[in-house]
């Protein structure tokens, strides 16, 4: 994707955040002095199509999360596109939409190395492609030789702009927060102070259920 036209450059980090943690944070940050990008936008799903929603934790609730963990970077900024829309979050859709309201911007679409692998199994991926540049995160530990296969592929299948974001490897999952949470043990230095304390108050997580 030519970038020389546009005015600005958007990094796009989605998922459920349930909750967002330092992984996600310093993953936008890598983001901002890799490619240089005036903003990420956090854009929690709304009703992820490949999860089962009764096991996701209410939208205004990972709103609220997510909102508080970004609050003190200028170049982080919340977007409830896929929250405020009826129906299964998709990210093509999500990019089409953003491209239109915004034509003069460029965005980078972050995921991880594991995502690209199986992008074509997302809803319409040509589309997705067409929207924005991929920037695919790469642990230390990654089949670089599978995933330059996979980026080879696309490019040619699709026309894809694909970039690479070498990152260090943290271990740090939403999963294993929620699990921890309920068998009483800390989660401090994983995610934000502000957010633990809102996990605390709030008493969240606490139920058997992924979702509440």
């Amino acid at each position: 994707m030519e970038v020389e036209n546009y005015e600005k450059r958007v990094g796009i980090m989605g998922g459920t955040f349930d909750p967002i943690h330092y992984g996600h944070l310093l993953l936008a940050q890598a983001a901002i002095e890799a490619e240089n990008l005036d903003e990420v936008l956090f854009i929690p799903s709304g009703t992820p199509w490949l999860k089962d929603s009764s096991q996701v934790l209410n939208k205004k609730t990972r709103v609220s999360m997510t909102g508080i963990a970004i609050e003190d970077n200028p170049k982080f900024a919340l977007s409830t596109i896929e929250i405020d829309r009826e129906g299964n979050s998709y990210s093509y859709e999500t990019l089409e939409i953003l491209r239109e309201k915004h034509p003069l911007t460029c965005y980078y679409f972050i995921l991880g190395a594991d995502s690209l692998l199986e992008i074509e199994k997302w809803k319409h991926p040509d589309r997705l492609m067409k929207s924005c540049t991929l920037l695919t995160a790469v642990r230390d530990d990654c089949d670089m030789a599978a995933l330059k296969k996979q980026i080879d592929y696309l490019t040619d299948k699709y026309n894809a702009s694909i970039e690479i974001l070498p990152t260090k490897r943290i271990d740090i999952s939403s999963t294993d927060i929620r699990q921890r949470i309920r068998v009483g043990k800390s989660i401090r230095y994983l995610l934000p102070d502000q957010i633990m304390e809102f996990i605390e108050k709030n008493h969240i997580y606490l139920d058997k259920k992924e979702g509440k």
